[in-house]
């Protein structure tokens, strides 16, 4: 987007970043302080694209709120199998989202939270940095003006 990460590809005539995986393993799966500024940085371009393409809080209100509960059912250490497994048909309800409403960022936000629950497995650390990580892009999103 700003042309300083080397990683950031454009999607085609979209205007929305394009997280490249190395990136997003960073993010997910990294716990180095530099790790974190990846983060930062990529919640902010995407939140702020996200904002642009008319993308709105309501619309992905659901998912995170179901993200939320799923945090609270992952205690410290190993996710219950009910846990892991609703992280995992988040991908569908994503995708769900996108498809009722193109052109608005959905599917470009369902594409990097899927590709993210793909990174984190059952592992605690890796679900926290996905809520982080969607956290930060929807304080971004609104940040930018975001309703």
């Amino acid at each position: 987007m700003d042309g300083k990460n080397p990683n950031q590809q454009q999607r085609g005539g979209g205007g929305v970043p394009r997280l490249s995986d190395q990136d997003l393993k960073r993010i997910i799966q990294g716990d180095k302080p530099e790790d974190a500024q990846v983060l930062v940085k990529w919640a902010q371009d995407l939140g702020h694209a996200l904002k642009d393409k008319g993308l709105t809080t309501s619309q992905i209100r659901n998912i995170y709120g179901i993200v939320r509960q799923l945090e609270a059912q992952w205690p410290k250490g190993t996710p219950s199998p009910e846990a892991a497994r609703e992280l995992i048909l988040l991908k569908p309800k994503l995708a769900y989202q996108a498809a009722r409403q193109p052109r608005k960022g959905v599917e470009e936000l369902a594409d990097v939270l899927g590709r993210a629950i793909d990174l984190v497995g059952t592992d605690r650390g890796h679900f926290g940095r996905f809520v982080d990580f969607f956290e930060a892009i929807l304080a971004y999103h609104r940040e930018a003006g975001g309703k």
